[in-house]
Formats: C-alpha cells, structure tokens, sequence
C-alpha cells in the first residue's frame, strides 16, 4: 500500500468517527479518573483570579495561594456541616413521605373517576410514579455526597493546578513555536469560562439563598435541602430549575397540602425568572455563544458521558470545544454548528457570502 493510499484511509471520516466513538468510549470507562480532574480544572479556573487579585495587592504567591485554599476548605466543610444533618433526616423520612404521596395520588384518581374519566389506576401508576422522586431525590443527593468523597484528591490536583498556574503560559508558548496569535484563545478559553462559571456560581448562590428564605416563610420542612438542590440544579442549564422544583413542590403537597404547593411553585418560578430572565442575561453580558438547542444536547451528552459532573460542566465543556474549533479554518462551520444565529451572520460577512448591514467589530474569533 502506497503513501497515498495511507494517507486517504487516515483522512477517512469513517476513521475519524470511529476515533471519537473510541475515545468517547474511554472517557466513559475512565469516568473515576477524568472526573475529579475535571473538577479541579474548572475550580482552578475560578480560583486564578482571586489569587492574582491579591498578587496585585502585594502579598506573596504563596500566602496568597494559601489563602485562597484555606477560604475553599471553610467553604465546603461549613456546607456539608449544614447540610449533613438535613440530609440525614430526609432519607430516614422518606419512607413517610413516600406514603403521603402515594395516598395522594390515589385519592385524586379515585376523585377523577368520579367525575366520570374512567382511567385505569393500574396502567396509570405504572406510568406515574410521583412516589419514587422522592427515592430519587435521596439518591441524587447522596451521589452529590459521593462525588464530593472525592474531596481530597480534587484539592490535591487542584493545589498542584494552582501551584503551576503561571507557567501554564510559558509552556504553551514553547509548545506552539511562541506564535501569540496561537496563543490567544488559550486565555480566551479560560476568560469566557471564569466569566461564566464566576457569574453562574453567584446566581447559584443567590438562588438558593432567596428559595430558602421563601419555603422559611411558607413553611415548607428542609428549607435548607431543598435550597442545595435549586442551587445546584441551577448549573444545569434550560432544565435545571424544573427540577429542582418538582421535587419541593410535592415535598410541600405532602405536608401542607395545595395551597402550600402553589405558594411553593409561585416562589420557584418568580426566584428562577427574575434571575434568570432578568439578574443573569445582565450580568452574563453577549452571552454563552451557544444556541439553546446545543446547550440541551450537550447537557444529555457530557452527562451520559460523565455523569452529575457532565451535566454541570457541559456548558464549559462545549464553550471549551467550540472557541477551540473556531481558531482553524477547517473546522469554523463546527463552531458555527455550535453558535448562535447571529454568528452565523458574522461569519457570512467574514466570508463575503452576505454583505454587511451595518459596521460591526465583532468577529467570529472573538466569541
């Protein structure tokens, strides 16, 4: 077999398919691995500025590194003392909860077929399992539990990552033959990923914060439970706040009935759509750079292929893949797959293909 005949085989997208299926394939399997790598790397992401922040201010890369870790290590030891206990009590109580909802569902079935909608109660509960969200609601939660069992080894990459942050640089400057403009959307990619992971871990924050003080107010058990899951459901995008309120608002049709369940479903949608809607898309600025139905896609895939991190990180993940894409010309109509309407348009008018409306310095490398 000659070169060139070599050359068309690994040229094959029939080869180049069957890499990623490969690769994919070994993500999946390495998933205890990759994971906590992963982690690591997009906390460091965040971390960074707040170190060089206080470089800036005079204090020692050291000092500053360790002050940064030691606000970490309170962080998340005062989070799972706060939530250990809640936790706890739930999944003792599920049981019970189980019950109520079960009865529930029953008698309101029961009072539909009453009224004359002859529905099968056997086929019905086969389909409609509301009893078992609560199961997997304990089961989710503990996963999050598990995942951060990992604590230890996701702090020990992390220091290393953050010990080697300035040099990071320097290698991939010796790496790419010091070309800066290959260079650029290395920093390009971490600048859009701090800027998203920054402002979204806030509203994450502020979300939780104003769901526990409305089911405080309603009255609704575990206020502090079901804040964790709207706070971190809220990295998911699209649906994340779906979820994280079907689950509160049954919690709250089991204890206080329907009127407790309304107040608690009103105070989910307006926290979620004024953040949402109105705090974030302000914040956020141009926004992702992604199209929604790519954002979807990508939730359902990075999760599949690595679980409850996938489907926290795949915005970054995808954010990472696409900026990556853009910088070569072979693959910039991928990242214009991956865009939105109005980088398509850009990239149009970069190619001549459709003419300019207005003047506009936006261009398709500086997403």
């Amino acid at each position: 077999m000659n070169n060139k005949s070599i050359g068309s085989i690994e040229g094959s997208p029939v080869i180049k398919l069957a890499a990623l299926i490969i690769i994919f394939a070994g993500a999946i399997y390495a998933r205890s691995i990759i994971t906590p790598f992963l982690l690591a790397l997009f906390i460091s992401i965040i971390c960074a500025q707040p170190i060089f922040w206080l470089e800036k201010k005079g204090i020692p890369k050291w000092l500053a590194l360790i002050i940064v870790l030691l606000g970490l290590i309170l962080i998340f030891s005062g989070f799972a003392f706060l939530i250990g206990g809640t936790l706890s009590s739930f999944s003792s109580n599920v049981p019970k909860y189980v019950s109520k909802l079960t009865t529930i569902s029953n008698s309101f079935f029961q009072i539909l077929n009453e009224k004359g909608l002859k529905i099968p109660k056997d086929q019905v509960s086969n389909l409609i399992q509301p009893a078992k969200i609560f199961e997997f609601i304990a089961r989710a939660v503990n996963e999050v539990f598990n995942m951060m069992g990992n604590t230890f080894l996701v702090f020990l990459i992390l220091l290393f990552i953050l010990m080697e942050l300035r040099s990071f640089s320097v290698k991939a400057s010796a790496m790419l033959s010091g070309s800066d403009e290959s260079i650029s959307y290395f920093s390009t990619i971490t600048k859009n990923i701090r800027h998203y992971l920054g402002i979204k871990t806030l509203i994450c924050i502020l979300t939780g914060i104003l769901i526990y003080i409305a089911l405080l107010i309603i009255g609704v058990d575990y206020p502090l439970l079901w804040a964790l899951i709207a706070g971190l459901m809220n990295y998911i995008p699209n649906i994340g706040s779906i979820i994280a309120a079907i689950p509160a608002v049954l919690f709250a049709l089991v204890q206080l009935g329907l009127g407790g369940a309304l107040w608690t479903l009103g105070s989910f949608m307006l926290v979620n759509n004024v953040l949402g809607n109105f705090i974030e898309p302000r914040i956020m600025g141009k926004g992702l750079g992604l199209s929604t139905l790519v954002v979807f896609l990508s939730l359902l895939f990075w999760g599949f292929i690595f679980g409850m991190v996938g489907m926290f990180l795949s915005v970054p993940i995808t954010m990472t893949i696409k900026i990556i894409l853009e910088q070569h010309e072979k693959t910039q109509w991928l990242a214009v797959l991956l865009g939105t309407p109005a980088e398509a348009k850009i990239y149009l008018q970069h190619k001549g293909i459709v003419k300019k409306e207005q003047p506009t310095k936006s261009h398709l490398k500086s997403n």
